[in-house]
């Protein structure tokens, strides 16, 4: 049963202001393919790049650890960077709106740091531009994932969070299958790092463009932009529990996806055997199948939540997930380890479809950015946190156990996600507020 228990409510202003107008189809999918550009850098650095090109680096033995080592200063920029960026957002007056000079600047520093990466000889050098690419990463999607928010009533947002679940499973694929080219081009990935950075800046352009800009900024009232800065570190986010159990959920469960998602090279190659040739044409096959089995269950899952309740459906999911990396574990064959991805790709869409529907739905809608920001702290920690534990398992367990040992240790992390989704109260904010909502105030779109 889900839980009654009163959440506190910050005040009319916050809690009641969901928009209500109703957009159009288009403005929903436009709101959402950001997620597939960005979530395209982390498909090809971290599903294939990094574990393609660490052996050369450090050598095999110490590949897990050092990818580990590799993520590690990123996440912390990450974690630091994304929230604050996003707070200050929500208080930014500009021609452009509140989100979208944040996200001109990341994208565009992304593409030159991609450069950097590709390039890079040294592993000191790989590690200060991927710290480096986490900083305008998040400097822009710290930002930008506050217009559902901003901008999506409470009737669509169901179809949106399905939406951003599909565009970022979709653009984790799409930097996969551009980063599996690079075995094909004799394991050279000049030319697909860079590539993934283009896309990247692409959709940003067409967010720039087309996205229609939300409610008003939130008046500074005299504080300083270092202040507004420290804000979103604020003790009053502990008052949020369900928030915080939320957090910590979608940490564990993102961990559990991450594990095959980052360990996946390392899979094919020590517990399967697989030649160069053979990971390109299974790593195609696998994203075929995974974007196949996102676009199947991502909008029924988000319908089957507007009916039985979105933490049924990722209880649903979590255990779909477990059993999943079960069969990844026990595998005699690709084409079986082939069943267990098709099972945690199924989990994962039916997971984002209605995660971010969850999370907009229990947050304090003026402070979007701040509160979107550091709940995609578990999305920047769930890789590393799979590392610290898939890396040193591989190197304790050398050669094929160790991959496994790792993919068991995935099947937990969904397990513990499903055990602290249990606290989360998912009703809608707005439903306890206790004046009705207001429809915010829409800019027009930039003049470029």
């Amino acid at each position: 049963m889900e839980s009654a228990t009163p959440r506190p409510v910050s005040g009319p202003d916050e809690a009641a202001s969901r928009p209500i107008a109703t957009l159009p189809m288009s403005q929903l999918v436009q709101l959402s393919i950001y997620w597939l550009g960005i979530n395209s850098i982390w498909g090809a650095i971290d599903g294939v790049i990094l574990q393609a090109r660490m052996d050369g680096f450090v050598g095999a033995a110490n590949s897990g650890l050092a990818m580990g080592v590799a993520k590690l200063a990123g996440v912390i920029v990450a974690i630091i960077v994304q929230p604050t960026i996003g707070s200050i957002s929500d208080y930014t007056m500009s021609r452009w709106g509140r989100r979208k000079p944040y996200i001109f600047i990341g994208a565009s520093l992304d593409v030159l740091f991609l450069i950097g990466i590709a390039t890079s000889n040294m592993f000191v050098a790989l590690v200060a531009f991927l710290v480096l690419l986490q900083f305008s990463s998040n400097f822009a999607q710290g930002p930008f994932q506050g217009y559902i928010p901003d901008l999506v009533p409470g009737k669509q947002v169901g179809v949106a969070s399905a939406l951003v679940g599909i565009m970022t499973v979709l653009g984790v694929l799409v930097g996969q299958i551009i980063g599996f080219t690079g075995f094909l081009l004799g394991n050279d990935f000049t030319l697909p790092t860079i590539a993934v950075g283009l896309l990247e800046f692409a959709t940003a352009m067409g967010t720039l463009f087309w996205v229609q800009e939300g409610r008003k900024p939130k008046p500074r009232n005299g504080k300083t932009w270092r202040s507004i800065a420290a804000e979103a570190w604020g003790t009053d986010i502990l008052r949020e529990h369900s928030y915080l159990w939320l957090v910590a959920s979608r940490l564990c469960i993102l961990a559990g996806v991450g594990m095959i998602y980052n360990l996946n090279v390392f899979y094919m190659d020590r517990s399967m055997g697989l030649a160069s040739s053979e990971k390109a044409m299974w790593g195609y096959a696998a994203s075929l199948s995974i974007a196949i089995t996102i676009l199947v269950v991502s909008i029924p899952s988000s319908r089957l939540a507007e009916r039985y309740g979105r933490k049924a459906v990722i209880y649903g999911a979590c255990a779909i997930g477990a059993l999943g990396m079960c069969v990844l574990v026990v595998a005699p064959a690709m084409w079986m380890g082939l069943i267990g991805i098709v099972a945690v790709a199924g989990s994962a869409g039916s997971f984002l479809a209605v995660d971010w529907a969850l999370m907009t739905d229990i947050i304090p809608k003026a402070s979007a950015g701040r509160f979107m920001g550091i709940s995609n702290v578990a999305t920047a920690s769930a890789g590393q946190v799979a590392l610290i534990v898939g890396g040193p398992l591989m190197t304790f367990l050398p050669g094929g156990p160790g991959p496994r040992a790792a993919m068991a240790a995935g099947a937990v992390f969904f397990v513990l996600g499903a055990l602290l989704l249990r606290p989360v109260d998912p009703r809608r904010r707005e439903d306890d507020a206790p004046v009705a909502a207001e429809t915010p105030e829409l800019q027009p779109l930039p003049e470029f």
